[in-house]
């Protein structure tokens, strides 16, 4: 579904110039039915009014003989088609099934860390901006020691709240990093503004007590335009950059701040 394009706060983003840098976006998939896929569509379709083109790869996805993806264009000769993804327009939005090559990248990670993820900037420089969208065990590995702030979605009230700590977790042991949550409100579901809020209240307090994290939290009206553009602006500004010097967090900012953990929880 197309939205219209709101005034926002941040028209000035218009002005830069997104082909000039690759742009990495994490969203954690989710399992289960929920309006998850429907969001994030609807956040690269907002990203892509802003003049960023957006590709996805779909850690969700297997590559194929019959569906290639980015593992044999990580192959030195992908397949025939291949070079299309080198010219991004605003009007589409590419999703290339990942699964098998993401797990490649996460394998070799664990002698080169995020660098690895450089190899993606000559596959995708015609786009401004890649988004990762796989379970946290995939990228978890990927994006140890970078400066990215993936994205969990999750349902209203208390609903998945649990799943939401675990995956916090899992992305703090693992990667170094914090999250952000997003509550996504359906069109359909009723109304939980005060459930939802002491969900996500109680969801901070236990990351803050038992992961030592501060994180940010916020609620997504699915069927409101001017919320899904604050959550895509919110996206990009928590993105890191894909080039010969992707910047690394400070050894001792987050990391630091990260142990000791209690790992009863």
């Amino acid at each position: 579904m197309l939205l219209d394009t709101a005034l926002h706060q941040a028209a000035g983003l218009h002005s830069y110039t997104p082909q000039q840098d690759l742009r990495l976006l994490a969203v954690l998939s989710q399992p289960g039915s929920g309006p998850w896929l429907e969001m994030l569509w609807q956040l690269c379709s907002s990203l892509q009014r802003l003049g960023y083109p957006v590709v996805v790869l779909d850690g969700t996805a297997l590559e194929s003989p019959h569906m290639p993806g980015l593992d044999q264009l990580l192959h030195p000769a992908p397949w025939n088609g291949a070079q299309t993804l080198a010219s991004a327009t605003g009007a589409s939005l590419a999703v290339v099934p990942a699964a098998r090559g993401l797990a490649r990248l996460a394998q070799q990670s664990e002698h080169h860390g995020a660098t690895v993820l450089q190899r993606l900037q000559p596959l995708f420089r015609a786009y401004a901006l890649v988004v990762l969208h796989a379970p946290p065990e995939q990228l978890a590995p990927l994006l140890r020691g970078s400066a990215s702030v993936p994205l969990i979605m999750t349902g209203p009230g208390a609903q998945g709240m649990v799943r939401s700590y675990r995956q916090l977790k899992h992305m703090a042991l693992h990667a170094g990093v914090r999250c952000t949550v997003a509550s996504i409100l359906a069109p359909q579901e009723p109304v939980q503004h005060r459930q939802t809020a002491e969900a996500l209240d109680t969801l901070q307090r236990s990351a803050r007590n038992h992961l030592g994290l501060q994180v940010h939290t916020t609620t997504v009206a699915a069927a409101r335009a001017q919320d899904i553009q604050r959550l895509a602006l919110q996206l990009l500004e928590n993105a890191c950059t894909i080039d010969a010097a992707m910047p690394l967090l400070p050894p001792h900012s987050l990391c630091a701040s990260l142990s000791p953990l209690d790992r009863s929880h």
